[in-house]
């Protein structure tokens, strides 16, 4: 039983975990409509700041419109996931995760049109690609980690591209979840490698996010006339 338990403490059971989640609310919203759990839980701006559900931040990472969004989005998180939670370990992975995915879901809280409903844990894989990005600046004679940046980083090019020509995709939600992740890459660093990364930049980077956050929040209240 130790053994079993270590093994799984030293393995990416936050990647499992938040498959397990996304997999047990598709299921849900697909087997009991009537929860209308997809609406509940999206990013929404007019009942974000209406009435006050401000958990819209945060549960649309887990939430899909459909089986190829959620396929799509879950084979993602299963391959890189693993990576990321190995690399950074389980607490630096589980902000980069919930924060990425905070950040992506304010950005576009902040420049979508009014009215615009969004969900999908893109917000947050997206993240994990920017936390990838930083690990490739600050590691350039790591062959391994370049090989998967560069794996990694065609991918985001791709469907930053196909974003900007696919109506139905929350490109605000990819972009600030690609800045958030890698922002909290710098802020975080990984462990028993802290003198790659500079204090200075770690700073810098905290601050940059903690005003990105507020500005999305200004100016999107500000938007709806609350401001």
């Amino acid at each position: 039983m130790n053994q079993t338990i270590k093994r799984w403490s030293n393995g990416p059971f936050l990647t499992y975990l938040f498959l397990t989640i996304q997999t047990a609310v598709f299921l849900l919203a697909f087997l009991l409509p009537q929860l209308q759990l997809e609406f509940r839980g999206a990013m929404f701006g007019p009942l974000v700041v209406y009435n006050h559900e401000y958990w819209r931040f945060l549960t649309p990472i887990f939430i899909h419109y459909s089986l190829m969004h959620f396929a799509v989005n879950s084979v993602v998180l299963y391959f890189m996931g693993q990576q990321v939670e190995a690399i950074y370990g389980h607490t630096r992975f589980l902000f980069i995760y919930l924060l990425s995915g905070l950040a992506g879901n304010a950005l576009s809280f902040a420049f979508n049109q009014m009215g615009v409903q969004s969900a999908g844990s893109s917000t947050s894989l997206f993240g994990l690609f920017g936390a990838f990005v930083i690990l490739g600046i600050h590691f350039k004679n790591n062959l391994a980690i370049q090989a998967m940046v560069r794996q990694f980083a065609l991918f985001v090019g791709m469907s930053l591209i196909f974003g900007f020509f696919d109506q139905s995709i929350d490109i605000f939600g990819h972009i600030g979840g690609f800045l958030g992740g890698a922002l909290l890459g710098n802020i975080f660093g990984i462990p028993k490698n802290s003198r790659a990364y500079s204090i200075h930049v770690r700073i810098i980077s905290g601050m940059i996010f903690a005003f990105l956050i507020v500005f999305c929040l200004f100016y999107g209240f500000k938007k709806y006339g609350m401001l």
